[in-house]
């Protein structure tokens, strides 16, 4: 059982997460709670958009199972492969839909702790989050292969060591070790920002890579947990820059510097001069 007061799903070989709770950290009203059921229910929304549909509040609107198969469809880009109740008026109906959906995640092979169809539909808050939480380790951070990244060592990672060591690797300048205290000053995200958007650092670069999951001030605010925090980061390895977003070349390498064309002889000496040279 982690902070969040939920059991997380581990991959094989990776230890539980054991982190110390306080009694004010497991308030219904935590901050950081809000924080991640805000972080959480956007990161549902970016998926489902594709296919119009929204969650407006993480704890109610999956407990009829039409929006967690919608999202599941998504993710998976597969069906789910059995009949469910396109218009759930009834409780049982409800139950036999997330039912659904919670067995086609035992197919895929995402194990769920602690989790069952009746907590869904009873608005069980801690095990919803825990249950997106498995969602986003497994479809955002596990399955996607990134740039520059070697598979077999993606295959032995953890998807916290994985993500980490991809950011580590693109912002070698800073000693990033954790998915909290070392984000709270900005300057580990403006780095990141400017990795993915040379130039466009700041609030500008994070509107032009429409990276929405999080809020600028949440993902600074002490209050915000590492699961928000991997969940917003999660993003920047497939961030897309918006058409005509402007965009800094990075630093050039001289030795990248090539030249073409015939180049000219001078009067005299004879010396060739280069003619117009192009930059790799």
């Amino acid at each position: 059982m982690n902070s969040a007061g939920y059991e997380v799903a581990t991959q094989p070989g990776e230890e539980p997460e054991e982190l110390p709770a306080t009694e004010k950290d497991l308030a219904e009203d935590a901050p950081w709670k809000k924080i991640q059921q805000n972080t959480f229910t956007r990161w549902c929304n970016e998926h489902l958009k594709c296919v119009h549909k929204r969650i407006g509040d993480l704890q109610r609107d999956l407990s009829d199972g039409l929006r967690l198969i919608a999202l599941l469809e998504v993710l998976s880009q597969k069906k789910m492969g059995r009949k469910y109740h396109p218009r759930p008026n009834f409780r049982q109906m409800k139950l036999e839909n997330v039912s659904v959906a919670l067995e086609f995640l035992e197919r895929e092979h995402i194990k769920l702790v602690s989790i069952d169809s009746k907590a869904i539909v009873d608005g069980n808050l801690k095990l919803i989050l825990g249950l997106i939480w498995t969602l986003i380790l497994h479809y955002s951070i596990s399955m996607p292969m990134w740039e520059d990244e070697d598979e077999e060592d993606a295959r032995r990672q953890t998807p916290k060591q994985r993500l980490l060591g991809w950011i580590q690797n693109k912002v070698p300048q800073l000693p990033i070790t954790n998915f909290n205290r070392d984000w709270q000053d900005g300057k580990a995200l403006g780095a990141l920002v400017d990795n993915c958007a040379p130039g466009e650092g700041g609030a500008r670069g994070r509107e032009d890579l429409s990276l929405g999951v999080i809020a600028p001030e949440e993902i600074v605010d002490p209050n915000v947990d590492e699961h928000s925090v991997m969940t917003y980061l999660s993003q920047f390895p497939k961030a897309k820059l918006k058409p005509g977003a402007p965009l800094r070349s990075k630093q050039l390498n001289p030795r990248k510097a090539r030249a073409y064309g015939p180049g000219s002889w001078a009067l005299g000496a004879r010396r060739w001069v280069p003619g117009v040279r192009s930059l790799a």
